[in-house]
């Protein structure tokens, strides 16, 4: 039986690599794409040991050719940390618009299926909670964060069209705050930010008084749902992340417990359209799925801190 390929665009990045190496590990052959943008070599330098696997440098705003068959397109490229987009707002805009573009003509031209990495960020600072893929949003489009926030809804867009317009089978994931081992210790992201200052000894930097939420997915879990999704049937988008809702200082006080770290916190002012709640309703994922997230947050910290004392 020949052997399924997948090609991911930005895999090189946190979770584009995690999931290269889930499919090598359900015997795919997997196509990376990356610029280095904001992904890591390290990430997959292990994998080039693979016999199924292939890496090539390219920009995903620019044509995509890729010659022989091509099963599933996973379009993962984005920047996705505020700290990234706001450094590299047009980028952004354009690699959820002509990369979303170019790896949607890849799909149809290859007769694959095609799952776009979405965000919670779509729904903006939200008016409801938890969100619900039926949630329309709270997006300020002119804002700082809207480079991202609108680069997502648009990829949304143009991906159902192609569905509806070239009947071409599209699956859209909307990802809540994914962490775990090959962040970057300078992404900008909560996660990442507190361990790298509580292992090093610095203050942790909360914004506010930290008593905005957040809910903390491991890296195992995000991957498993997306590769269920990937397989799946529906054309719909659909939540994944973990429902257990948490503050930022709820966070903070475990990174120090978990650590041992002596640091305190300081208080920063609170960034501009910055969302004060993010919980998923994860209701369609488990109906549609059978899936839910099995890591505790706590575990999950103790893994991801263990990995970047390493």
């Amino acid at each position: 039986m020949r052997k399924k390929t997948a090609l991911i665009t930005g895999g090189a990045g946190f979770i584009g690599s995690h999931l290269c190496g889930k499919l090598l590990n359900n015997n795919y052959i997997v196509i990376c794409l990356d610029n280095f943008i904001t992904g890591e070599l390290e990430n997959i330098r292990p994998l080039f040991r693979h016999k199924n696997f292939r890496f090539d440098v390219h920009n995903v705003s620019h044509y995509i050719d890729i010659p022989g068959k091509v099963d599933y397109v996973l379009h993962c490229a984005s920047l996705a940390s505020p700290a990234d987009y706001l450094a590299f707002p047009i980028q952004t805009l354009k690699v959820g618009s002509l990369g979303t573009h170019n790896a949607l003509g890849l799909a149809k031209k290859k007769k694959a299926v095609f799952l776009l990495f979405s965000t919670s960020e779509v729904y903006g600072d939200p008016l409801v909670h938890p969100q619900k893929e039926s949630y329309w949003g709270h997006v300020n489009c002119v804002g700082v964060r809207g480079c991202y926030d609108e680069s997502k809804r648009f990829a949304e867009a143009i991906t159902i069209a192609y569905h509806r317009v070239h009947s071409l089978d599209t699956k859209i994931v909307r990802i809540f705050n994914t962490y775990g081992p090959k962040m970057r210790h300078y992404d900008g992201r909560v996660v990442p930010n507190f361990i790298f200052q509580a292992l090093n000894n610095k203050s942790l930097t909360v914004y506010g008084k930290g008593e905005q939420t957040r809910s903390f997915c491991y890296i195992d879990d995000m991957v498993e749902g997306i590769y269920r999704l990937m397989l799946s049937k529906t054309n719909e988008p659909v939540n994944l992340g973990n429902p257990d809702e948490f503050t930022i200082m709820q966070l903070a006080k475990l990174i120090l417990k978990i650590s041992g770290s002596r640091s305190k916190v300081v208080f920063r002012q609170l960034p501009v359209d910055d969302p004060r709640q993010r919980q998923p309703d994860i209701s369609k994922a488990k109906k549609l799925l059978s899936w839910k997230p099995a890591i505790f947050l706590e575990e999950g910290l103790r893994r991801t801190i263990s990995w970047f004392k390493e």
